[in-house]
């Protein structure tokens, strides 16, 4: 037994000196003094040693286990070194490098005039409000007074998904649902992605933006129109801003006019912005058409509204002096910094 003990020892001892790696000295570890190691096996024949000798041969189990434990830490602490060195020489950070930049985003510019907008009308009391994308024909159109031969609803202008539903072409559809719910009176407006049959161009694209406002209440006129409206010019175009309304015609409102506001590069003077006419023209709006009113099942005898309508991208174009909308859409990052 001493004899066996005595050469479990060395040959633990050699297979320690010889290993190059901790993965290996796991290993001789689990060999020696694992469950099933040679140590443990010994340990089992302890039965079969004389009663008067165990405690002899126990004792020198216990000094073998203990040799061999104390070598295998000194193995492990000198690999560990070893390896941390090796470590530290192949990962070498030199810490007088300028740090990696990190490449943070950029509101467009479309987002950039809508927050402007939103934070206006907000101010102003309205609600901001969103519908669906894709729309019934109903709401589109025939809700807002436009009927079924109107030339609005050709296929030239309209992307139809089928006879009775359209990729919106306005977010008026948003006010009609407003009107719908009966909770008055109402104040809002609704800005969203719209959708039209138009050839890309500098000033025309098959996919834009619309901002849509809306106020119904009791005692509404066109004097209330024409206030809230020189006011959202005033804030965001400067207070200096003029306005001044042309009469027109929109199916859903009645009298309708569009607003034209004094060029805030030359001050009304005439440039080469507003094309020597000292007005550029904004946005559409006018009364809430009373048909719009009985199909929405509002009482037109009690309540009276306004409604306009304006294009993001034209807030934008003309905000930050950009002449060609393409450039809204090729996500050049040269371009969207400027913003």
């Amino acid at each position: 037994m001493k004899e066996r003990l005595h050469e479990i020892r060395e040959k633990a001892l050699a297979q320690i000196n010889s290993t190059d790696s901790l993965e290996k000295l796991n290993e001789v570890r689990v060999s020696f003094l694992g469950k099933k190691g040679e140590l443990t096996e010994v340990l089992k024949g302890m039965k079969d040693v004389a009663p008067q000798d165990r405690p002899a041969v126990g004792q020198i189990v216990n000094e073998t286990r203990q040799a061999i434990e104390e070598v295998l830490e000194n193995a492990k602490k000198e690999l560990s070194a070893k390896m941390r060195e090796v470590q530290l020489k192949s990962e070498v950070i030199d810490v007088t490098l300028p740090a990696k930049k990190n490449n943070v985003g950029h509101r467009h510019p479309n987002t950039v005039a809508l927050d402007e907008v939103k934070r206006i009308f907000v101010g102003m009391g309205y609600e901001v409000v969103e519908g669906p994308e894709v729309e019934y024909d109903y709401y589109n159109f025939e809700a807002l007074n436009i009927p079924a031969n109107h030339p609005a609803k050709d296929e030239q202008d309209t992307f139809y998904i089928n006879d009775k539903v359209v990729l919106r072409t306005q977010t008026s559809p948003v006010q009609v649902r407003e009107m719908e719910k009966g909770k008055l009176p109402i104040r809002m407006i609704a800005p969203g992605r719209v959708f039209r049959a138009d050839e890309v161009d500098a000033t025309h694209s098959p996919c834009f933006h619309q901002i849509e406002g809306m106020v119904i209440d009791e005692g509404i006129t066109f004097a209330d129109l024409k206030g809230t409206l020189a006011e959202f010019a005033r804030e965001l175009f400067g207070p200096e801003t003029k306005v001044k309304f042309r009469p027109h015609h929109f199916p859903f409102t009645e009298p309708s006019a569009e607003m034209d506001v004094t060029c805030f590069k030359c001050g009304g003077k005439g440039c080469r912005m507003c094309k020597g006419e000292g007005w550029i023209e904004i946005l559409g709006c006018g009364m809430i058409h009373p048909h719009v009113f009985e199909m929405s099942g509002i009482d037109q005898n009690k309540y009276t509204g306004f409604a306009f309508g304006i294009g993001l991208e034209r807030i934008a174009l003309l905000k930050y002096e950009i002449d060609d909308m393409r450039l809204l859409y090729e996500n050049d990052v040269r371009f969207l910094k400027q913003f």
